[in-house]
């Protein structure tokens, strides 16, 4: 993939620019016709998510013009570091950035992020499944709030985009940002759906559109040890409670799917089960 081509000079070279987020505009008055979406991204102690805990949050509500998918303006922010009671572990100091000093006696305001996200339509993050299993267990509220991916419901792919990692994107875009730090990471990400240098068909319409679709839940049911590594490398993930691999797709790749278990995993018949997942039940 090559950068957007209107960032190029005439020689073919691109200067990135350092993204902070201080250009975002602000909202200065209600539109009927927007969509509010609140961008959210945590840091946290490790990757479990039943075991490990939040060191940081941020969140940004944005507004979005429902038709041309522009950026109105951004309506609330937050960000908090969080004391885990327990000691950050090194390497993890190492991708964030975040010690023991910074976390110590800091404390999130969950009243003040239930008001913030309850006024969002949808909730967004880059790699929601990752964040969303940490939101339900602090905030109640999470579990019955729309939530969307950036990596998963927008077509990066189909947009000339051979990585969907989001500092690669950014920089695709022409900018980079201080990753791996939770304003930062949600400032860029506001940036990159909502990029001048598109004027129509916009990521951020597609993923609103695509928030809204339902998914379906195929579990692969009792599916051969021997075949964990072509499930793993489709995309599955593991459910360690009920032991058994699973992943999500849009109404129109359930066939195909069936038809690769059967092929892949099931000898010549799909032996899984197919769920339809309520709208507010994505990436739980």
């Amino acid at each position: 993939m090559a950068f957007l081509n209107n960032l190029m000079d005439s020689e073919g070279n691109v200067v990135l620019q350092k993204f902070d987020g201080s250009t975002l505009p602000k909202q200065l008055s209600d539109d009927d016709n927007c969509t509010t979406l609140c961008f959210l991204d945590l840091e946290t102690t490790g990757l479990d998510k039943k075991e490990h805990k939040i060191i940081e949050l941020a969140i940004k509500s944005a507004a979005i013009d429902t038709e041309t998918g522009l950026l109105v303006g951004i309506i609330d922010e937050y960000q908090s570091f969080q004391d885990p009671q327990e000691s950050i572990d090194e390497k993890i100091s190492q991708i964030n950035g975040i010690t023991n000093d910074m976390a110590k006696d800091q404390e999130i305001d969950w009243e003040l992020v239930h008001s913030i996200i309850e006024k969002a339509d949808i909730i967004v993050a880059h790699n929601a499944g990752f964040d969303r299993a940490f939101m339900d267990r602090y905030l109640p509220l999470s579990n019955e709030k729309v939530w969307a991916c950036s990596v998963n419901e927008i077509d990066w792919l189909g947009r000339g985009f051979s990585s969907k990692a989001q500092e690669i994107l950014c920089m695709w875009h022409g900018f980079h940002f201080e990753s791996h730090r939770a304003m930062s990471d949600v400032d860029a990400l506001i940036n990159l759906v909502t990029h001048k240098s598109y004027k129509s068909n916009t990521p951020i319409q597609e993923l609103i559109d695509n928030a809204y679709k339902p998914a379906y839940k195929i579990s692969a049911i009792g599916s051969p040890y021997d075949t964990k590594d072509a499930l793993k490398a489709r995309g599955y993930s593991w459910n360690n409670d009920d032991k058994y691999w699973w992943n999500t797709f849009t109404l129109d790749e359930v066939e195909g799917e069936k038809r690769w278990l059967a092929d892949r995993v099931y000898d010549g018949s799909f032996k899984g089960t197919v769920t339809e997942l309520l709208i507010t039940g994505k990436y739980k």
